[in-house]
């Protein structure tokens, strides 16, 4: 059974969240690299972390896409951590960005908490005759 569009939609906000986690991790591994980094030890966990966040999210929309229910807990969990990040942010300085961050990670729980997709998540390997 082929996924619904709130899970295409979900995926979509997903990947740009992990391909910014993977940027991000560039950015520092390059300023690491260039000697640009007051605290280098710091900065190796920023992008170690950045890189294995964005990894959990790509599996767990791979995961989500098969019909997997166990992989809607991390991403939730990340879009609470990423909306008090942005709460955080907009009650410092008010942005367009932190804004952004904060609409995506409400269209993501509620995209994942919708009754197709978690029908989907549910259900989806039972019509294949396995167990999620």
């Amino acid at each position: 059974m082929r996924p619904p569009g709130a899970l295409a939609a979900v995926a979509l906000l997903v990947i740009v969240q992990a391909a910014a986690l993977v940027g991000l991790g560039i950015a520092w591994l390059v300023d690491l690299v260039r000697g640009a980094a007051e605290l280098p030890a710091a900065t190796v966990f920023l992008v170690v972390f950045a890189l294995g966040v964005a990894a959990v999210l790509v599996g767990g929309i791979r995961s989500l896409w098969r019909g997997n229910r166990w992989a809607r807990s991390p991403v939730i969990t990340w879009q609470l951590l990423l909306a008090v990040m942005a709460i955080g942010w907009l009650g410092v300085e008010p942005s367009i960005w932190a804004a952004l961050v904060l609409v995506s990670t409400v269209v993501v729980v509620i995209g994942l908490l919708l009754p197709s997709v978690v029908a989907h998540t549910v259900h989806g390997r039972e019509r294949e005759g396995g167990v999620s």
